[in-house]
């Protein structure tokens, strides 16, 4: 959600931020309705103030009586009014997009993201590369077809040494994130609309969500959602910021749409696990925590031996509320491209405006944070190292950083 008043004083700068981003509210429509919505705010004040001021004499002069009861009529038809044309005005307003920063490259979509850079060698082999579905079969440690006999399609299990890998890396992770800082938490996996509305995944990621049926909750599509939602209606002291938060969680999405060769194996699933990053922070130093989440999961990345690039993500690839993205690929060797592994979004004050969460300055006055939301790790790093810590007999090397959390060097094949 961005400031009414940024709409209001400037008008033209909302509609080509409106424009670049393929915004389906209709600009001059919005307009025409705040300006009602103003213009009613303003007669139903008056009409107020006047049956306020009457009524008192109404004691002294029942002539005043009449004209009273005409006023309470007519404010209540234009409260009514008021209130439809309100409702108009925020549906509208709840699907504008957060402005966007100097350096978000034009594009349609990932294929037009920006390469910032590349980092770790590309490991070449001399023999038939398999992916990550393949080495789980092999390795008996991934098995998806126990996963949709049990809960259907999209889903699976990690087992054995599958399953301690997984297991080693997630602590690993999070280990490292409070070595930086980061608060760890256990958050609940189902998340109020209200929540889901003020991180921005209702009503922009709506085909995203698994609903739980007669409840007013849904299952969680990452600990984002939780982890600033704690927030909610909180007026921080600014000597507290920035506040680290980091989580793992099972997360739950619907993945609609998806399908064919990169939907493979568990790169793209209905539920997986995600070890994730938050930040609140002052506006003024957004830019640096958001630098400081892409330095985290570069730094993991390095650690475990992945050759990755790092993309400036174009408008067409940016979800709504995100105000500038950094996405991570590392390269997959069975499947021969680098694919997304981490994210990192600045978000600005979109989702703190939502939640109305605030500091407190030194000199007493309120403002809203900014909040930073990034992927250290999910299952997908797994399956990196599978594909690419492979060998000839199908075995797959751990990486170093993680053996003491494992026990073992190495994952042979199933005998």
């Amino acid at each position: 959600m961005i400031d009414i008043k940024l709409l209001r004083e400037h008008a033209d700068l909302v509609r080509a931020n409106m424009i670049r981003r393929k915004c389906p509210t209709n600009f001059d429509s919005l307009i025409e309705i705040d300006n009602a919505c103003r213009t009613l705010q303003t007669e139903v004040e008056n009409l107020r103030a006047e049956r306020n001021r009457l009524s008192k004499e109404c004691r002294t002069n029942p002539e005043v009586r009449e004209t009273v009861r005409r006023l309470k009529d007519e404010l209540g038809n234009k409260e009514a009014v008021l209130a439809r044309q309100q409702t108009k005005l925020q549906l509208m307003l709840d699907f504008l997009p957060n402005l966007l920063a100097d350096d978000v490259p034009d594009g349609l979509d990932d294929t037009d993201n920006v390469e910032i850079r590349r980092v770790g060698e590309i490991p070449q082999f001399d023999f038939k590369v398999r992916d990550h579905q393949e080495l789980g079969d092999l390795l008996d440690i991934l098995d998806t077809q126990r996963g949709a006999k049990v809960a259907g399609a999209g889903f699976y299990y990690w087992k054995g040494k599958g399953a301690q890998l997984a297991q080693a890396l997630f602590f690993w992770a999070q280990q490292e994130l409070v070595k930086r800082g980061f608060t760890l938490f256990m958050t609940p996996c189902v998340a109020k609309p209200r929540t889901l509305y003020g991180t921005g995944y209702l009503p922009f990621f709506a085909d995203q969500t698994f609903g739980l049926q007669d409840l007013d909750l849904a299952l969680i599509g990452t600990s984002e959602q939780t982890l600033v939602g704690y927030h909610a209606d909180d007026v921080l002291d600014e000597e507290t910021l920035p506040r680290r938060y980091t989580a793992l969680t099972p997360c739950f999405r619907t993945e609609a749409g998806s399908y064919g060769k990169a939907s493979r194996g568990i790169f793209r699933v209905h539920q997986f696990h995600k070890v994730e990053q938050i930040i609140f922070c002052r506006p003024e130093d957004s830019v640096k925590y958001h630098e400081e989440c892409l330095a985290n999961e570069e730094y993991l990345l390095q650690q475990l031996g992945l050759p990755y690039h790092v993309v400036n993500v174009c408008v067409g690839d940016l979800g709504a509320p995100g105000y500038k993205k950094y996405d991570i690929e590392a390269w997959f060797a069975g499947f021969g491209a680098y694919r997304e592994v981490t994210s990192n979004t600045n978000l600005t004050s979109f989702q703190s405006r939502r939640l109305n969460i605030r500091y407190k300055k030194a000199d007493g006055t309120r403002e809203l944070v900014h909040t930073i939301s990034a992927t250290a790790v999910t299952d997908r790093v797994i399956i990196a190292i599978l594909e690419n810590n492979q060998q000839p007999d199908g075995s797959v090397i751990i990486p170093e950083v993680l053996r003491p959390y494992t026990g073992f060097d190495r994952i042979e094949p199933a005998k």
